[in-house]
């Protein structure tokens, strides 16, 4: 079975760092860019090193952009602590970041495999908005977008925005204006998806990466019990990943999805229209032509189970 090829966009981050390993032992993996999020460009490019040297992954890392096209610089994200990857000693980078820019290197995988690259942004979106601005043709070349962001219904970082879309929805707009065929993941599915404290204990009785995964989730489950009363560590990143491994594994339909850039309360809001609901994307009561395909459900306790196999799978 010939394997997706993949260049994830990130911004590690908990759940960055569990799509990476589990990405890296089922698919094509061509490497990582990284981008402003979850903490500075500089620290999440460490951690994205730090993830490989962990798993004994070599592919190559492209530093990307280092804050948003148009609004000012957010804040560190409190759920990943102060490093972004905190709850466990992970091993030092073995390599460098390579000397090509994030941008450009989306841009010329994508033109060396043309109809073939699936680019994960699992970040916010600057990275591919600057590529798509930079290259317009990078939407043709690119075989699917999947993205982990926005959300069919509640946010997590304001009542109706998901925080990776929030920190730069302006790149978000041009990702999904720009005519790729995308799928999105949003927070209304992968809010749902995660490790209790049982898969928690299961990866703790591992190898070196169960025990350190452990120890990074055991981390981002007290950060969230604390903040908002979870039971699971979500596995928002994961969720991007994973129809590429088993495409059952999340329940897909057709819907257009527009990205509110101005409103006083609702910016950095996926406005899903959820009235195209339908497997062939019928369009109905002057909704506009669907843009993505949108995750409304998961089978959680498989799709985990799953993941939970593949970090034990390394030993």
């Amino acid at each position: 079975m010939v394997r997706t090829k993949i260049v994830i966009d990130c911004d590690p981050g908990h759940d960055d760092a569990v799509a990476i390993l589990h990405a890296a032992r089922h698919l094509d993996l061509l490497g990582l860019t990284t981008v402003h999020g979850n903490n500075t460009l500089e620290r999440v490019t460490h951690n994205a090193l730090s993830i490989l040297a962990l798993g004994g992954i070599d592919v190559p890392v492209a530093a990307g952009c280092a804050q948003p096209l148009v609004a000012p610089m957010h804040a560190v994200a409190e759920a990943h602590g102060t490093t972004g990857l905190d709850g466990a000693d992970l091993p030092a980078p073995r390599a460098a970041p390579i000397a090509m820019h994030a941008v450009d290197f989306i841009i010329e995988t994508a033109r060396a495999h043309q109809g073939e690259l699936v680019l994960a942004v699992i970040g916010p979106a600057t990275n591919i908005a600057m590529a798509l601005k930079k290259e317009p043709r990078l939407a043709e070349w690119l075989r699917e977008v999947t993205v982990m962001g926005g959300s069919t219904a509640l946010g997590n970082i304001t009542p109706v925005a998901e925080f990776n879309v929030w920190c730069d929805p302006e790149a978000a707009d041009v990702l999904f204006r720009s005519g790729a065929r995308i799928r999105m993941a949003g927070y209304n599915v992968t809010s749902v998806t995660g490790m209790a404290e049982a898969d928690i204990a299961r990866l703790r009785a591992g190898g070196p990466v169960g025990q350190a995964v452990a120890g990074l989730l055991d981390f981002y489950l007290g950060r969230g019990r604390a903040a908002i009363g979870l039971q699971i560590a979500p596995m928002h990143d994961v969720c991007a990943i994973v129809p590429y491994i088993d495409e059952t594994l999340l329940t897909w339909r057709h819907a257009h999805v527009a990205v509110e850039t101005r409103g006083e309360h609702t910016r950095g809001m996926t406005v899903c229209d959820m009235r195209t609901l339908t497997e062939e994307g019928r369009v109905t009561r002057g909704g506009q032509p669907p843009n993505a395909r949108v995750a409304v459900a998961s089978d959680a306790r498989r799709l985990i189970d799953g993941v939970v196999a593949t970090l034990l799978g390394y030993g």
